[in-house]
């Protein structure tokens, strides 16, 4: 045998493999980008976009409200969202129902919709919204927002990631929602009424806590806008920042997890209507006894009573105004990391990811700031921009979900630290933090304006 030849052979292979995977290196790889962002295009473009942004304002007589909901359970097993693939749930724990809050001064009108879903997909979101919109043409803004449980269902993902983690696209389940959540909506149009509505802001600090940094900061409020009708009919929207991930990774049931129990409670203590919507889970965990649905019920009792007996702040909102408007975002290129300095391509990420619809809604309700975003905005700034908006006289509320997603905005202090949230999620790249801040910021003191 020629051993010279032999080796020259098995030298050539080895050397065309270095050489493909370099190719593929190239391709597909990149080094992060640590420009200061303050710096970059896209931020002073974003932000001459908001100083520039129109509104849509109006001030009506009184305040108009109506709720109303509808079950969007399938009729057959889906593949669970959350954690990791786990296939289809094997049994129903809890019901999955859209919820609905119509507010109106009779002049503009809004809609909240809540899905007990990990996130609402912009592709999900287009479809309600084309579906509400083509029938009821006259809502000036439509909110999504989600309960962010890790044990709901899919199938209303697409993409090749969707596909893999996320249980998949399925139009039927699309088409589910969609039509359910307009039924949602004619059932809150139908039953409008005059509605004195009351802000509301309690301290659960005992409940939620930082996921990463021990003993680190939180935003410990369940914060509420509360609509009471004429007849004494109640409703309520309330945020919280812990995230929904009181069940096991383990747990192969449908459910709703800890704010399905709590929307439960407060409707057996108070409510005839109560709608969850994520706040700045961001960095904050729940701190239940157990991870067992009997624990979790234990949990959502422990956070409806706090609700109920550690309440901070109350006030009246008197003012029927209105005034709305969205901001799409752009953003730094595609950060997802293999490495402290090694990136995947934008091209890439975007055919694992798709689209993520990047944007925030600003709508003022009285003097009631709503920011809405489709990012998973850390609870840590939260203090910030509510003494901020505090010295404009504004009440603040910020939810998350809402019809899009790009990942997790957190400190940029954390960015090369080994944590899920900016090792996996952060996806927009350094200095994301810096640039919500001071994105919120300016946003609270545009709305005054």
């Amino acid at each position: 045998m020629n051993w010279k030849a032999v080796f020259l052979t098995f030298g050539k292979i080895l050397l065309g493999i270095f050489l493909f995977l370099v190719l593929v290196a190239l391709i597909t790889l990149t080094q992060v980008d640590r420009s200061p962002i303050a710096e970059q295009d896209f931020y002073r473009q974003t932000m001459d976009n908001l100083a520039r942004l129109p509104f849509e304002s109006s001030k009506g007589e009184n305040w108009l409200a109506g709720w109303g909901k509808a079950n969007v359970t399938p009729s057959e097993p889906v593949d669970l969202v959350g954690y990791a693939p786990r296939g289809p749930y094997e049994f129903i724990q809890d019901s999955s129902y859209v919820k609905t809050i119509v507010l109106s001064n009779g002049k503009q009108k809004l809609a909240w919709l809540n899905y007990e879903l990990l996130i609402v997909h912009p592709s999900l979101a287009q479809s309600v919204r084309e579906k509400i919109l083509t029938e009821f043409p006259d809502f000036s803004q439509i909110h999504f927002t989600a309960t962010h449980t890790h044990s709901g269902m899919g199938g209303y993902m697409p993409g090749l990631l969707g596909s893999l983690a996320f249980g998949g696209f399925d139009p039927k389940i699309v088409d589910l929602i969609s039509e359910r959540s307009l039924l949602a909506i004619k059932q809150a149009r139908s039953s409008m009424d005059t509605v004195m509505i009351n802000f509301k802001k309690s301290d659960a600090g005992l409940l939620v806590a930082n996921r990463f940094v021990k003993d680190g900061p939180t935003d410990p409020f369940v914060r509420q806008l509360v609509f009471t009708k004429n007849s004494g009919e109640k409703a309520c929207l309330l945020t919280f920042s812990a995230h929904a991930t009181c069940l096991s990774s383990k747990f192969m049931g449908l459910s709703g997890d800890y704010p399905f129990y709590l929307m439960e409670k407060m409707e057996e203590r108070e409510f005839d209507f109560s709608l969850f919507a994520s706040g700045t889970v961001g960095s904050h965990r729940p701190l239940p006894v157990g991870n067992t649905p009997n624990a979790i019920q234990a949990y959502a009792h422990s956070l409806d009573s706090l609700v109920s007996l550690k309440m901070t702040r109350f006030a009246t909102v008197k003012n029927p105004r209105i005034k709305t408007a969205t901001l799409p975002l752009r953003l730094r290129e595609p950060h997802l990391r293999i490495s402290d300095e090694i990136r995947i391509r934008p091209w890439l990420f975007n055919q694992l990811l798709g689209e993520t619809k990047p944007h925030i809604q600003l709508t003022l309700i009285g003097n009631v700031l709503m920011i809405t975003s489709s990012g998973e905005i850390s609870g840590v700034f939260y203090e910030k921009w509510e003494n901020l908006a505090k010295e404009k006289g504004l009440h603040l509320i910020i939810t998350t979900f809402n019809g899009g997603y790009m990942g997790y905005i957190t400190p940029d202090e954390l960015y090369d630290e080994n944590y899920h949230e900016v090792r996996e999620m952060n996806w927009y790249g350094p200095g994301n933090g810096y640039y919500f801040d001071q994105l919120i910021q300016e946003s609270i003191r545009r709305i005054v304006l």
